[in-house]
């Protein structure tokens, strides 16, 4: 019996189900919408949403410039920082549209600033899971997962089709 033991194992031991996650968080959070399995995106939305949560729960402290804190709310931010960075990688590397040129990321930053800008109001939620069918080699679920759109983004996509 499976009693008080959360999670999926997904027949792996407990680092390389660690790294998995590492890796899938650092592509939601850099591309902010992936293809993956329905397993792994249900359990991948509980990783992400607790790390979006940690820096959401500073405030403005969280995306405000470095010299306009004050020594407590440095100390702060930098206690989330190393604790977000613990899990996530620093960078990662994104190919822009025309797929010559690659962007380097800061991963942490983007976490810390732009999305906990941007779910600043919003509770929890803060992914969706789109499922999508089945893959054609073994027959697996398969799943988008991505970060919801805020109210300013999900309002422009909803008047433009309006508009037309």
């Amino acid at each position: 019996m499976r009693h008080k033991n959360s999670g999926r194992k997904f027949d792996r031991n407990t680092s390389s189900r660690r790294a998995m996650f590492r890796n899938l968080t650092a592509n939601l959070v850099l591309n902010e919408r992936i293809e993956t399995t329905d397993a792994k995106a249900k359990e991948l939305r509980r990783v992400a949403e607790r790390l979006i949560t940690k820096a959401r729960r500073l405030g403005e402290v969280s995306y405000t410039p470095q010299e306009k804190l004050s020594e407590k709310d440095k100390a702060r931010r930098l206690a989330v920082k190393r604790l977000i960075g613990s899990f996530l990688p620093r960078f990662g590397t994104r190919t822009e549209v025309g797929g010559k040129e690659t962007k380097k990321v800061d991963l942490v930053e983007k976490l810390m600033v732009d999305l906990a800008k941007r779910f600043a109001t919003r509770e929890g939620g803060y992914t969706r899971i789109v499922k999508i069918g089945q893959r054609r080699g073994d027959n697996a679920p398969l799943s988008i997962i991505e970060l919801v759109p805020t109210g300013d983004a999900a309002e422009a996509k909803a008047e433009a089709p309006a508009a037309e």
